[in-house]
């Protein structure tokens, strides 16, 4: 079966952040996340148990850490973040959409 990760984007009115399951298998798990400015809550971090790494296939973003690093992503960067490494989303694009392919898999 073959999928396209900017078939069906949800349309900028959607509100929410859209996240779509495009694999499981066992620990590991693939996502297609689509941004419209959505950002965290400015006193919350995400302390995953889980390994992360992120690439950004369209757009902007910035993810600010508890060490008070930030980077900033663009189209085509990619970042591991290992499990528990603190972290906030502080900025995604609005035009283009910000859509993240993101696996994840136990530590």
């Amino acid at each position: 079966m073959t999928t396209n990760l900017w078939d069906d984007l949800p349309p900028t009115s959607a509100g929410d952040e859209t996240i779509e399951q495009i694999l499981k298998s066992g620990p590991l798990r693939i996502e297609r996340i689509v941004s419209h400015g959505q950002i965290s809550p400015e006193d919350f971090w995400y302390d995953q148990h889980e390994n992360e790494w992120l690439s950004v296939l369209q757009g902007e973003a910035k993810i600010a850490f508890a060490d008070g690093t930030e980077t900033h992503l663009k189209t085509g960067d990619c970042v591991f973040l290992p499990a528990h490494k603190k972290h906030r989303v502080t900025h995604t694009s609005t035009e283009p959409p910000c859509i993240w392919l993101a696996v994840f898999w136990q530590a």
